[in-house]
């Protein structure tokens, strides 16, 4: 099954700063917004340390996936705006829907503006049951940043995200699941032990680097054709299945024995050229 020990030593992604706190461990990477008396909100340097943390998680191939969650109350109050000269920089770069892992948002309290608009660019999303969220930066003479004009409709739909977005308003946890945007709805004590769970599910069970294409092919998808989705299904099948994993999992059926994943999603990540108009290539 092949989780991955505890990564240490050296320029890795353990530390950062006092505003993020990362830790390593079986796997997977926790990264937790530390900024609890400000209900963790975004500064430009507590983005720049998530930017950092991401770009280390998507190259360790010993990280098998990523959690994102907030020291407690709150998961993120939005951007830091109490020295505000314009809006504060909360971009992530990258985003955590590029991440060749997965990411899983456990909001473990209040998230609005883009607070809330990082727990919708991950892949999976666990949300407090009492908490409030909302997309409210209309109420402030701005509009949604953060992808979430992107994001928020392919997950809830137009008419739903036109709601929230064109009337700031908030909701609850229960709302949330409701409308698609929670896997799950649970008290918030019972957020991230659920996503710490879902997450070494993935990362012992799954084999890395069809996970990884899965993921972008999920996100991408959506902007293609059926034809290009289907087309892309059986070349990245075949590009899996001639992987070391690939080769591995015909082994372990064979010698009816669970598979040991060592697979190196950089290693064997092959090109995904988008450029053609006519489909992707994996030339």
């Amino acid at each position: 099954m092949g989780g991955g020990g505890r990564v240490t030593g050296g320029p890795n992604i353990r530390g950062m700063s006092s505003e993020l706190l990362v830790d390593v461990s079986a796997g997977i990477a926790v990264l937790t917004l530390n900024r609890p008396a400000q209900q963790n909100a975004v500064t430009p340097a507590m983005a720049a340390e998530l930017s950092a943390a991401l770009q280390r998680c998507d190259a360790e191939d010993a990280v098998r996936a990523v959690v994102i969650t907030g020291t407690a109350p709150a998961f993120c109050a939005g951007a830091d705006l109490s020295n505000r000269v314009g809006e504060v920089s909360a971009t992530i770069d990258p985003p955590p829907w590029r991440v060749r892992k997965p990411v899983i948002a456990a909001v473990n309290g209040h998230a609005v503006g883009i607070g809330l608009a990082l727990a919708l660019q991950c892949d999976l999303r666990y949300m407090a049951r009492d908490a409030v969220y909302g997309l409210n930066q209309v109420r402030r003479g701005v509009l949604a940043d953060g992808y979430a004009h992107w994001t928020l409709p392919r997950l809830v739909g137009m008419a739903n995200a036109a709601d929230i977005m064109l009337t700031g308003r908030t909701f609850d946890g229960e709302e949330a699941k409701a409308l698609g945007l929670a896997n799950g709805c649970l008290a918030a004590g019972e957020v991230l032990p659920t996503a710490l769970a879902v997450a070494h599910d993935l990362a012992s069970g799954s084999a890395p680097l069809p996970v990884a294409l899965s993921k972008r092919l999920l996100w991408e998808g959506l902007g293609m054709t059926p034809n290009m989705v289907g087309q892309l299904e059986s070349d990245l099948n075949q590009h899996a299945a001639k992987s070391i994993d690939g080769g591995e999992a015909m082994a372990a059926f064979r010698d009816r024995r669970q598979p040991n994943w060592s697979g190196s999603v950089n290693e064997e990540w092959p090109a995904w050229d988008t450029r053609s108009e006519d489909r992707p290539s994996l030339d």
